[in-house]
């Protein structure tokens, strides 16, 4: 009988609430260190407070609110490195940014922007909801029931927006558990003009607790990219960073 082939391991790492630039800076130094080869793979899964942030592709003619809307809102603005236009993060939004060897998985872009939609996709069928793709459109969108129990159309339930640098990932996805969706109105979502968002908590019509949902998403995260996924700590991860910095240090003063 053949050896079993060992899954490769992917650290879960739950932020819980956590800034957006404090969420960018950290990546930035876990992609760092994943090229250097110093630290595992991770997946980590956070929240953020209000915020709206533009992809390379992004056109602030998709904001529909001025600055000063914004700060009297409490929501800020961020320009980022990641693909797609604009979107909004918030509470009850599970964030997940994967910081992935994938030279090591598979090196295909867009193979890895499926699988994402693919794990959003999957996580919704554990609660009974049909998730799906629509040709043209990044991301994973489902059909709220109209009052007659017919269904409507589709509404956005999950975006993505990635950045690769030698191959190591960074960004992600975000999947709408509990968001509130008013705060969708302030953007043309991605930049579609015709898009509408949605929560699985109004898909469901019952309280979700973001916690209800990340577990799904982890399992499968690591299922559709073949990875054994091991919960860590926060403070695990801090240890290897900065294993990984002194290191790095060390060897740039040589």
């Amino acid at each position: 009988m053949a050896p079993e082939v060992q899954r490769k391991i992917c650290r879960v790492v739950n932020l819980g609430a956590i800034g957006y630039a404090d969420g960018v800076a950290l990546q930035q130094r876990l992609v760092a260190a994943r090229k250097s080869g110093a630290t595992p793979d991770v997946l980590l899964l956070c929240e953020h407070p209000h915020v709206l942030t533009l992809g390379r592709g992004g056109k602030l003619e998709h904001l529909r609110v001025s600055d000063a809307g914004l700060r009297q809102m409490g929501v800020e603005l961020h320009r980022t490195d990641r693909g797609g236009d604009i979107t909004y993060h918030g509470p009850g939004q599970i964030v997940g940014y994967p910081i992935l060897q994938l030279g090591e998985i598979r090196r295909d872009v867009v193979w890895y922007v499926r699988q994402l939609e693919e794990t959003m996709i999957r996580a919704t069928t554990a609660f009974g909801i049909a998730a799906f793709r629509v040709p043209g459109r990044t991301g994973v969108w489902a059909r709220p029931a109209g009052a007659d129990g017919t269904s409507l159309a589709e509404e956005k339930l999950g975006a993505i927006g990635v950045h690769l640098s030698r191959w190591v990932t960074s960004h992600g996805f975000a999947y709408n558990a509990s968001s509130d969706l008013r705060y969708f109105d302030l953007i043309v979502p991605c930049g579609i003009a015709d898009c509408r968002a949605t929560s699985l908590e109004r898909l469901l019509g019952r309280l979700v607790a973001p916690d209800e949902v990340a577990p799904h998403l982890t399992r499968e995260f690591g299922r559709v990219f073949d990875l054994r996924m091991v919960n860590a700590r926060r403070e695990e991860l801090d240890e290897w960073l900065a294993a990984a910095e002194v290191t790095a240090a060390g060897v740039a003063g040589d």
